[in-house]
């Protein structure tokens, strides 16, 4: 289900129409996400577009630039112009304003800033607001003074309202916010922290565009072409669908949890209309409902994360996401692996696809609960990724201890990991041994270890494995981990072999 009241309206946009020409002004439209209060992408071309009346000149004119400049709307009354947007100046923000005419209407867009935008979607970790929704979804840690302090004008968030599709839609509804503690306990909690994170460091407006639902797949945030182009995700995905009752039904924006796991719907109604915004970059947090297709993830989300590239063409942007938290699935439990295999599938991705980053959140997870509430921490790692990658701070560490590789030592393992994410060294954050290592002989049956930090290795050993070969660290369904890198950063589950 969909947690967010995302109404829509226009109340951003001055329309001034002159004389009798009804007609005219109804046919004229502008993209879903051209609004006053918007961000736009720094050093990007800002693409201004929409629909006018076949034939019709349509000119516009940003406040930094002089002069208009022109397009003719096609044989489908469809036009496009490219406006080029210059760098942001840290600290000093310009309320700027553009204007959009044609014959006699005319739009007046204002208090537009340049800055940086990201695209954040997902599930209900993503979705998740600042303040309570439900009984049991309790908004973030320290609501009420994250909510009292978060006087931001210069960060602004752009909520997509949610619809389902069985194809492409030109037009989304959504509305540009400013955040201040009046609009801010609607944004999405993690998108927030993120973009606080990154003002308060570069000091340039943020902007948040968020398209993001409940309990949804990824499959269904895929268009049908990219996973018709598989034949393995055409198989799992779009073949069960499309010969099923459900995929003949009329559709409308009523949420129910089987529509947002259909195949291509919230691609179709929720990406496809956001196309033409120019980005920084994409975050992500999902997987949860994918959590029993550890098998095949890894080959969904890099097609999906293909297809996006694609679609916004502007290259390689970078996709940071989140791998999912502890959760107990009231299985209870403790050996049960089955959610490890999907976090296995989901750290594949950053080795197989470039200008990808993985965050991770197995030692700030409630395994009670589906939805932690620590989204500061979430928001925090993924902006120390950016900062480091897009922003290029140097020696900024954002990433945790990562395996390598294995040795034996008579009765003992050694662990070594990759020098990326050591940090300033090993450790645990509460001062106690690591916790969640397992390791195993011939017999591939697993047993605890007691785990001792060494330097940059650890040393693991138990009374039950006399000639241990493998080893698994926190690699079941709800291991609440304390191992992590002196920064804080904690390690990334895995298994060796077997």
């Amino acid at each position: 289900m969909n947690w967010k009241n995302k109404c829509w309206s226009t109340a951003f946009l001055t329309l001034l129409l002159f004389g009798s020409r009804v007609g005219f002004a109804q046919a004229f439209k502008v993209g879903t996400h051209l609004q006053s209060n918007m961000v736009v992408q720094q050093n990007k071309p800002l693409v201004v577009w929409g629909d006018a009346v076949p034939g019709a000149l349509v000119e516009v004119q940003a406040d930094w630039l002089s002069g208009w400049k022109t397009d003719t709307a096609d044989s489908k009354g469809q036009w496009e112009i490219r406006i080029p947007v210059p760098a942001a100046i840290p600290g000093k923000a310009i309320a700027n304003s553009i204007r959009i005419k044609s014959r006699e209407t005319e739009l007046l867009l204002t208090n537009i800033l340049i800055g940086d935008v990201w695209f954040c979607s997902g599930q209900s970790n993503m979705d998740m607001q600042l303040k309570p929704f439900l009984p049991w979804l309790l908004g973030t840690l320290h609501y009420q003074q994250e909510i009292a302090n978060a006087f931001y004008p210069e960060i602004r968030l752009f909520d997509l309202e949610t619809n389902f599709s069985a194809t492409p839609m030109r037009y989304g509804k959504g509305q540009w916010s400013i955040c201040s503690p009046q609009t801010v306990p609607d944004f999405s909690a993690v998108a927030y922290f993120f973009a606080r994170d990154i003002y308060l460091q570069k000091r340039i407006p943020i902007g948040l565009v968020v398209s993001s639902i409940g309990a949804s797949t990824a499959e269904a945030w895929t268009s049908r072409d990219s996973l018709q182009a598989d034949k393995s995700l055409q198989a799992k995905y779009l073949y069960p669908y499309d010969t099923s009752a459900r995929s003949k039904e009329i559709l409308d924006a009523t949420v129910t949890f089987d529509k947002v796991a259909r195949p291509t719907l919230l691609y179709n109604a929720m990406i496809y209309p956001l196309r033409h915004v120019s980005l920084s970059g994409f975050l992500w947090y999902q997987g949860e409902s994918n959590r029993k297709d550890g098998a095949v993830y890894t080959r969904l989300l890099s097609t999906m994360i293909g297809n996006w590239r694609s679609l916004f063409k502007q290259g390689n942007l970078p996709f940071y996401y989140v791998q999912v938290a502890p959760y107990n699935w009231q299985e209870n439990n403790p050996l049960a692996f089955e959610y490890a295999e999907l976090r296995e599938a989901q750290a594949a991705v950053r080795e197989t696809v470039p200008a990808t980053e993985m965050v991770v959140t197995m030692d700030i997870a409630d395994p009670s609960d589906i939805h932690p509430r620590n989204k500061q921490e979430v928001g925090y790692r993924l902006a120390q990724v950016a900062l480091a990658k897009n922003y290029g701070v140097s020696g900024l560490e954002y990433q945790g201890p990562a395996f390598q590789s294995v040795t034996t030592n008579g009765d003992t393992l050694v662990v070594s990991f990759k020098k990326q994410g050591l940090g300033s060294g090993l450790g645990t954050n509460d001062g106690q041994p690591p916790r969640h290592f397992f390791i195993a002989g011939k017999n591939k049956a697993f047993f605890p270890a007691e785990a001792i930090i060494r330097k940059d290795q650890v040393l693991l050993i138990s009374k039950d494995v006399k000639k241990p070969i493998a080893v698994r660290y926190a690699f079941t369904n709800y291991p609440v981990t304390n191992f992590q890198n002196i920064e804080g950063f904690p390690a990334v589950p895995f298994r060796s072999s077997f």
